[in-house]
C-alpha cells in the first residue's frame, strides 16, 4: 500500500507542476491535471497489481514508476487539449458577442 500513497503524491505534484508551466493555465481549474493525473496514475496501479506485476523480482519497477509517468502524460495531454479548446471556444464567443 506504501506504493500506492507514493504513486499519489507524485501524481498529484506532476499535475500541479503540469498546471503551473502551462501558458494557458487561466482556461480551466488548477486542479484538474493534478486530478487527472491522480485517477490515471491509481488506476493505473490497481491495474498493474491485478495483473501480477507488482512485487515480483524484476517487475517491481512497473506499479511504482509507470503510473507515475502514465499520469503525467495524461497530464499534459489534457492540458494541451483543453488549453487548445477551450482558447478556440473562448476566441470564437468572444469575437461573436464583439459583432452584436
Amino acid at each position: 500500500m506504501l506504493s500506492l500513497v507514493i504513486v499519489a503524491l507524485v501524481t498529484v505534484a506532476a499535475g500541479f507542476i503540469v498546471w503551473a508551466n502551462d501558458r494557458r493555465h487561466s482556461k480551466y481549474g488548477i486542479t484538474l491535471p493534478a486530478g487527472v493525473a491522480l485517477a490515471v496514475g491509481m488506476l493505473s496501479w490497481i491495474v498493474f497489481i491485478l495483473l501480477g506485476f507488482g512485487y515480483q523480482p524484476g517487475l517491481t519497477w512497473i506499479p511504482w514508476v509507470l503510473p507515475m509517468v502514465l499520469g503525467t502524460a495524461a497530464a499534459i495531454a489534457v492540458v494541451v487539449y483543453l488549453g487548445r479548446i477551450r482558447t478556440a471556444r473562448d476566441t470564437t464567443k468572444l469575437t461573436a458577442a464583439l459583432r452584436l
